[in-house]
């Protein structure tokens, strides 16, 4: 399972999906808002935590529809079909994967680029740890759709559109809790059901992708 995860780490890096291009194209996201919004602080500071969560999600979008498909294309996705690691165990490692090179690192440059969005200070920590409870959802909610779009060519807006619904909840909570926690409110219900959820999809969600794999496989 080591090597498997080192692997996925290198192709992700190589692909181009990695580390360079979610974080660009979340720095994008936040340096354009205040030019589409205007410079007001407080329109910022209130917009801030749903811009962060916006621009995380959509930069989770850019590599999925390279998950699966380069080894689709190498014939890999044959050989961990038939392989002794169950092939749920191999889909939880490629979400990891995932979440190593695109997830983290978002969630690594979110204060950083809070400060661009005026956030306020006490929005920081909850920023972070809502990212980091709805993200490892991000990557395994798109391995299943990986999974489903497998083997189509040009299969990449057919992905973002199956995906997008079913990142839907995971936005509203992580956005809520970034949100009261900058508005020093209480925020234990939408970070619970954030982490009900992530926890809920991580458990159950590379079961479906496993099946939806073999079922393309034959």
């Amino acid at each position: 399972m080591i090597a498997l995860l080192m692997r996925d780490l290198r192709l992700a890096v190589r692909a181009g999906g990695g580390f360079g291009l979610g974080l660009a194209f979340f720095l994008i996201v936040t340096v354009m808002v205040p030019f589409s919004v205007g410079p007001e602080s407080d329109l910022l500071a209130r917009i801030a935590p749903g811009v962060l969560w916006l621009g995380a999600l959509l930069s989770c979008l850019l590599s999925l529809d390279r998950l699966l498909a380069l080894d689709w294309e190498d014939g890999s996705l044959d050989l961990l079909a038939t392989a002794p690691l169950p092939l749920e165990a191999a889909v939880s490692i490629k979400a990891l994967a995932h979440w190593i090179t695109t997830g983290l690192p978002l969630v690594l440059a979110a204060p950083a680029l809070g400060v661009l969005l005026n956030l306020p200070l006490e929005g920081f920590k909850w920023v972070v740890i809502s990212l980091l409870l709805g993200t490892p959802a991000l990557s395994v909610i798109g391995t299943f759709g990986a999974a489903l779009t497998v083997g189509l060519k040009r299969g990449g807006l057919l992905l973002s559109l199956l995906v997008m619904p079913l990142y839907v909840p995971t936005l509203i909570f992580g956005a809520e809790a970034a949100r009261r926690g900058a508005m020093g409110m209480v925020v234990e219900t939408p970070l619970l059901m954030l982490a009900g959820i992530s926890a809920g999809v991580i458990a159950l969600m590379p079961f479906a992708s496993a099946a939806v794999l073999r079922i393309n496989l034959r």
